[in-house]
């Protein structure tokens, strides 16, 4: 049912954490389905340079978490901004059609960084103008 990327991120997942004094820090999620993503980001100039993340939620929740901070650090602000949730499920070699909210998620608290980053630092970061943190990529029906 489950790649082996996405059993190896699950069971050792990359960049675990948080960052003290983080530039970005991003919180997606909906409790009552129990995924919940947390990531923090150190950016130097317009680089990524560190990112962790804290997940509470599914093995394919914490494996999109681990896979999502492996592509975005270091890279630019605009590069992390073209990581899709598609991207996320390609690099774990896909996930079941009922997780792939996870990877959804993932590019939401990668975006919800940012956004908190371009707001602490009164800049505008393209792409983020209509992103919307709240919102639930969940299908609760």
């Amino acid at each position: 049912m489950y790649s082996e990327k996405v059993m190896e991120h699950f069971k050792n997942p990359r960049n675990v954490g948080e960052i003290e004094n983080a530039d970005g820090i991003g919180e997606v999620g909906n409790p009552k389905c129990g995924d919940i993503m947390k990531m923090y980001l150190k950016i130097d100039g317009d680089t990524i340079v560190d990112v962790k993340f804290k997940t509470f939620g599914c093995g394919s929740a914490i494996a999109s978490s681990s896979m999502a901070t492996e592509l975005i650090k270091g890279k630019t602000i605009q590069e992390a901004m073209k990581i899709t949730n598609k991207a996320v499920a390609e690099a774990l070699d896909g996930l079941p059609p009922v997780k792939m909210h996870c990877s959804v998620l993932a590019e939401q608290a990668i975006k919800a960084a940012l956004l908190d980053y371009s707001k602490k630092n009164n800049i505008t970061i393209e792409g983020l103008e209509d992103f919307d943190p709240n919102e639930d990529p969940h299908d609760h029906h």
